[in-house]
């Protein structure tokens, strides 16, 4: 039986943290849907008679669908405007409008609206320098396109704080691959009980890790709680990241 992990004190800090990004450091999805609401709102005009609350319900009926296909999501992610365009353009058809350049002027104004009003969760990026300077080696652990992830990396500031970063658009596998956290391990010198991996993805963050024996930390950003019945069981659950930096 895999012992349970310690408290995060100042006096009981893992060797290893292995961290996520979106959603766990930076509030990547919080505001989607205001992102998308906003965007239909602003090409009103061109809509004929469809209206734009109308056109929103079903993006996010669409969204759902196209997001819930693991190798869409995996093509998708690489390429968010391209999955982007066509989660508008099969919702705009939907409703009997033909018009793929409205749909990617939509998708577009939704992408430019959501990369403005992403930000560091409260005290992540604080908690993050604070481990490093107790000694504890980080990784950032990502998946995504290498541009887009390398574009928030450097907006806020974060490359000075980890020893390594791992991009899934830039090493042609993300998680939940084992070769990525492999490749943190190796790259910090670490075995798999000597570290904790951190994010909001059950799948990615949690059980793919435990499966190496990594500890999981589930971070409920949305506090939404285990699905029920769910299957994985994280080490820990925490709301934010900055419960790391909090004795229990």
């Amino acid at each position: 039986m895999r012992p349970s992990p310690p408290a995060l004190t100042d006096h009981a800090l893992p060797k290893a943290l292995l961290l996520d990004l979106d959603d766990t450091i930076l509030d990547d999805t919080g505001r989607a849907a205001e992102c998308w609401r906003d965007a239909c709102l602003a090409h009103q005009s061109d809509l004929g008679a469809v209206d734009p609350a109308t056109l929103l319900e079903v993006i996010g009926r669409n969204r759902a669908h196209f997001w819930s296909d693991p190798e869409r999501h995996r093509v998708g992610r690489l390429d968010q405007p391209a999955a982007r365009g066509e989660i508008v353009r099969t919702s705009l058809e939907a409703l009997g409008v033909d018009a793929p350049s409205l749909a990617e002027r939509i998708a577009e104004a939704y992408g430019s609206r959501r990369d403005r009003r992403i930000q560091p969760f409260a005290g992540a990026i604080e908690t993050v320098r604070w481990l490093r300077e107790n000694g504890c080696r980080l990784a950032l652990l990502t998946n995504g396109s290498g541009a887009a992830q390398r574009t928030k990396i450097d907006r806020f500031g974060l490359a000075d704080l980890f020893e390594t970063i791992l991009i899934e658009g830039e090493l042609g596998f993300g998680k939940p691959d084992a070769r990525v956290y492999g490749l943190a391990l190796d790259a910090l010198g670490i075995e798999p009980f000597e570290a904790w991996m951190v994010g909001d993805n059950l799948e990615w963050d949690v059980a793919a890790p435990q499966r190496l024996g990594i500890f999981g930390i589930w971070v409920d950003v949305r506090a939404a709680g285990l699905p029920p019945e769910h299957p994985v069981r994280p080490d820990r659950i925490v709301r934010r990241l900055a419960e790391l930096h909090e004795p229990r």
